[in-house]
This record gives structure tokens, sequence and C-alpha cells, in this order.
């Protein structure tokens, strides 16, 4: 059974128009879903899996029960693991705190992908805002940070926060300073005075370990 005949089998005696709506999406989007023509991403199963109590492995893998109870998902290693979307998006440019009102979204990621990242109780998604890391991070893409690594490493990027702003930059710490930089070379880099009770607002939120982009 391929991904299109396991749509049909969850969909059952509803119409396209019916299932499309409960999972907020296009009823044509559907049908290429399940003509085979294109294949859901991410976002979609984890709407599947959580409207209609679907195994993610069943759905994306297609191994495993179609659905399990309390106890099965107690006992079962899942091949797949959900990290959440946090409700905040990181600015790549002006640094703003933007406001996602979805919070309650999650996506599936191989279990042992995230494992040899980290543990993934400390692990969330957020969105990217901004061109000032292009062309590693592009403007919408969304980045996997780790929150317990806290420690500046020279090269790799972090979110980072600085009173109500949050950026995604690479840093270099030095005596009472912090410098943000950018890849894009038409952003230069960003001096935080850090001195006195400017110290308390400069927060590391964590570090980019994978980025997702979706292409439109």
């Amino acid at each position: 059974m391929n991904t299109a005949e396991r749509l049909k089998k969850i969909r059952g005696d509803m119409t396209q128009a019916e299932f499309a709506k409960l999972i907020d999406i296009h009823k044509n989007s559907l049908g290429r879903y399940e003509r085979g023509e294109s294949e859901p991403d991410i976002g979609v199963c984890s709407k599947i899996c959580s409207v209609f109590g679907v195994s993610p492995d069943w759905l994306i893998l297609g191994s495993g029960p179609m659905k399990k109870d309390a106890q099965q998902e107690a006992e079962d290693d899942s091949d797949l693991i959900m990290i959440p979307m946090a409700n905040a998006v990181l600015s790549a440019g002006s640094g703003s705190l933007e406001t996602d009102g979805d919070s309650e979204r999650s996506y599936a990621f191989r279990r042992d992908f995230i494992a040899r990242k980290g543990k993934a109780k400390n692990m969330v998604l957020m969105r990217v805002s901004g061109d000032s890391m292009e062309p590693e991070i592009m403007d919408g893409d969304v980045v996997l940070l780790d929150q317990s690594k806290l420690k500046v490493i020279p090269g790799r990027i972090f979110a980072v926060g600085f009173e109500d702003s949050i950026y995604l930059k690479r840093i270099d710490m030095l005596p009472g300073q912090a410098i943000l930089k950018s890849i894009n070379p038409a952003y230069p880099p960003v001096t935080l005075d850090l001195r006195g009770q400017n110290g308390d607002k400069l927060r590391l939120i964590g570090q980019v370990l994978w980025v997702c982009r979706e292409y439109r």
C-alpha cells in the first residue's frame, strides 16, 4: 500500500472536500496526493495524524498498525518523533519578534536523526523571517534549534535574544560585547553592549542544527 492508498483508506466514505476541510488543505491538493502525483509534506501528514489518530509510522513509512491505543504507543519505540513548532518567528534581518498564532503544530523527524543531534526534549522548530543569513538560511525557512546548546562556538549559527528582539546570527564574544554576524554581506555586524545592566538582556536561545526549505 502506497501513500495515496493509505490516504484513501483514512478518508473512507468522506468526500474529498470534507476530508480536505478537516486538515486545512485545498481539495485539489488532496486529489493530487490520492492520484500519486505529489506527496503530502510533513505538515499535512502531522495534521492528518492529529485529526484522525493515525500512526505517523503507518502514514509516512507504511509500517506498523494504522492506529495505536495508548498502551501500544507507550510500548512502541516509534521510528518517528514529533518536534513542536514554536509560536515565535525568528528574524534573520532586523531582529524583530513576530508572533505565529499556530503554536500547536508538531512535525515528524526520524528518531535516529534526532538522537544523533541531541535530546528531543530540548529541541524546537522556528520559522525565519528576513534575508540576512542568505544564502545559507533563506527567508521563510524553518530551523531546528537545540535549546540546551548555549555555549557560543565560532562559526555556528545561534538564535539569540536581546531585549525584545530575536536574531539568527553567528556570534563573536568579546569583553563586554557580543558581535552578531550575518552571512549576507549587505548586513553589517551588529555590536551589542553587554556592560552593566545590559548583560542580562542578552540570552542565547539555542543552536541551529538543521534547516528546512519549502519551495513555492
